[in-house]
């Protein structure tokens, strides 16, 4: 059999750019891939992520190589990414001779709740994710966005048979020395509202959250306002940004807070 001939194709993307216009992330997103996470109950957790990998162009460069983002991706898979995110990141700027890299990771995180009354247990999802970023020094932001319910302290007070209530979002970002648990911070969002949510209520448990959060009503700014006492009281809490967002049942927008350290 005749050997075909390799044929030397011309790197488009490594051509000297002329503009001197440095592209702070050029890079891949919408990556759908398995991922294995660390799991306060069951050691480990299998889920699905949605990844954008981006890198820092030099003002000399016109191009990237995007292949390359997933050729890395591939490897690292094998050994476990989440818990490999420095070195993926250390290897996405040597292949890519970039001077920074960044990740940014969401996925659906599942914990298995019991209802508050008749005890029935069932799986509730939460929307996390990660940022992770290599310049000078590794920085990882992690992050949860927990469905609460909120009820009215200003409904209550005006009315003299019941108070409107929504569901909501508490969102938390953290910056951490050591270890700090996703369902810490889900935990840490959910004593922090009128009443956290389940997926499966009977009437007995029914009863139980229309009772507590009528008991516990809560403006956006309280929640953000004790989240950042709570936060600022663990010492392994280095930066952190919190929200929270009211879908309104009484009106056509939502109401919002947030707090930064």
């Amino acid at each position: 059999m005749s050997k075909v001939k390799a044929i030397e194709l011309k790197d488009i993307q490594n051509q000297t750019d002329h503009r001197r216009i440095t592209v702070d992330k050029v890079g891949v997103k919408g990556i759908h891939y398995p991922i294995i996470l660390e799991d306060r109950a069951l050691k480990t957790q299998h889920t699905i992520a949605t990844l954008n990998i981006y890198v820092e162009l030099p003002h000399s460069k016109r191009g990237t190589h995007m292949s390359r983002f997933i050729e890395i991706l591939n490897r690292f898979h094998e050994n476990n990414l989440i818990s490999q995110l420095p070195q993926f990141l250390a290897e996405i700027k040597r292949s890519l001779k970039a001077a920074a890299a960044y990740v940014d990771i969401r996925f659906p995180f599942f914990i298995r709740k019991q209802a508050p009354v008749s005890k029935i247990s069932s799986l509730v999802c939460y929307d996390c994710h990660f940022q992770a970023s290599l310049k000078d020094v590794y920085v990882l932001i992690i992050g949860v966005d927990v469905p609460v319910t909120t009820l009215c302290p200003c409904s209550k007070e005006l009315s003299a048979v019941g108070a409107h209530n929504q569901r909501s979002i508490i969102s938390i970002k953290v910056r951490y020395e050591g270890f700090v648990w996703l369902e810490e911070l889900i935990d840490l969002a959910e004593s922090t509202c009128s009443c956290e949510i389940y997926s499966l209520l009977k009437r007995c448990d029914e009863k139980y959250v229309t009772d507590k959060a009528f008991a516990n009503p809560m403006f956006v700014e309280d929640i953000v306002r004790d989240l950042t006492l709570k936060l600022k009281q663990d010492k392994r809490i280095t930066w952190f940004h919190v929200e929270s967002e009211n879908f309104e049942s009484i009106h056509s927008h939502n109401a919002y807070a947030m707090k930064q350290s």
